[in-house]
């Protein structure tokens, strides 16, 4: 997939980078599209919107464009996660299958319209593969247009 030069939004710079991280817990992050949906389900801990209070939710992680997202799938409904990291993007990402893993992350909502497209068209082509019955299958992505999406970036250990 080509994607813009210097300033866009694949830029190494705004890169979610996971070259810092031990080899094990990048390899469990970098899934690849062979991966079964229960090595996608992680849980988030943010602070809760309205209470202030840290919050742990079970959520879909991908893997696009060398990112790594958070996507409400299809439809695009309002979702908590969404607007808690909308109001307190810092979070801890826990990995929880086969790798445990606690990250301190940072969540970016997702605005350019090429980014939008170049990376649901990548999540929905990999949700369709015929590899995991388990996994959600979308038939268009025309349903996936208004999901809510977020780029995560995580910070080096303390």
């Amino acid at each position: 997939m080509s994607s813009p030069g210097a300033t866009g939004w694949n830029d190494a710079a705004r890169d979610a980078s996971l070259s810092h991280l031990p080899d094990h817990i990048r390899r469990a992050i970098e899934i690849t599209p062979a991966a079964g949906t229960s090595e996608r389900i992680i849980d988030i801990t943010t602070l809760g919107r309205r209470t202030g209070r840290p919050r742990r939710i079970e959520i879909f992680f991908n893997r696009a464009a060398g990112n790594t997202y958070l996507c409400s799938g299809a439809g695009g409904a309002a979702t908590d996660w969404h607007a808690n990291l909308l109001a307190n993007p810092d979070f801890t990402f826990h990995l929880k299958n086969k790798i445990r893993a606690d990250l301190p992350a940072r969540a970016t909502p997702v605005t350019d319209p090429a980014e939008r497209q170049a990376v649901l068209t990548e999540i929905v082509a990999d949700l369709n593969q015929p590899h995991d019955p388990g996994t959600i299958r979308p038939t268009h992505l025309e349903d996936w247009t208004n999901s809510r999406l977020m780029r995560i970036s995580f910070h080096d250990q303390p």
